[in-house]
């Protein structure tokens, strides 16, 4: 019995930390003021028919701190990329000048970092509800083991080392969303 409570805490761990990280890779879309190539993460091109990511088409480089440069790795890929950019609508026009795509990032107005903010606030909350079901599932399994013969204290102490590994990650949320919020709000 031990043994199914370590695995089913061990579970309920991994499927935290992959929450976690989906947390941050959406955070690493919201945009901060400053230029990062993993802003066109998730931004599909049509390759010869075949959707591809465009970091797989093209090399995405930093030139300064609000300017992405999308250098295609064949010149007719500069239309698709183009219309890639403009059909995922994230608020930054893309400009051709015949070899490389740039974009110019705006300079964030005081509304738009408290609508960021909002967003990962959002995006925060969805993270916290899925570590509670993945609490919820980790204390159901305990409480069908405990149905099945567990005892009353084991299944106590396992509830408590679930409800201890669900704050810390909860915490964890918390941390990458006030640096988050830190890193929008700062000019």
């Amino acid at each position: 019995m031990a043994e199914e409570i370590s695995t089913i805490i061990a579970t309920e761990e991994d499927h935290m930390k992959k929450a976690i990280g989906h947390l941050e890779t959406e955070l690493t879309k919201i945009r901060a003021g400053k230029a990062n190539p993993q802003m066109l993460d998730g931004i599909v091109v049509d390759y010869y028919g075949s959707p591809m990511p465009i970091n797989q088409v093209a090399n995405i480089s930093v030139m300064d701190a609000r300017t992405l440069s999308i250098q295609p790795w064949e010149k007719n890929m500069l239309q698709p990329i183009e219309r890639a950019i403009i059909a995922a609508n994230i608020g930054i026009n893309p400009q051709n000048d015949g070899s490389n795509i740039r974009m110019f990032l705006p300079p964030l107005t005081e509304e738009r970092r408290k609508e960021l903010v909002k967003k990962c606030q959002a995006e925060g909350e969805h993270s916290k509800v899925a570590i509670r079901n993945i609490r919820r599932d980790a204390i159901e399994h305990i409480k069908k083991l405990q149905k099945n013969g567990l005892s009353e204290d084991a299944a106590k102490d396992a509830e408590t080392n679930v409800q201890q590994v669900t704050d810390k990650y909860i915490s964890a949320v918390e941390k990458h969303l006030s640096s988050k919020e830190k890193e929008i709000m700062s000019v």
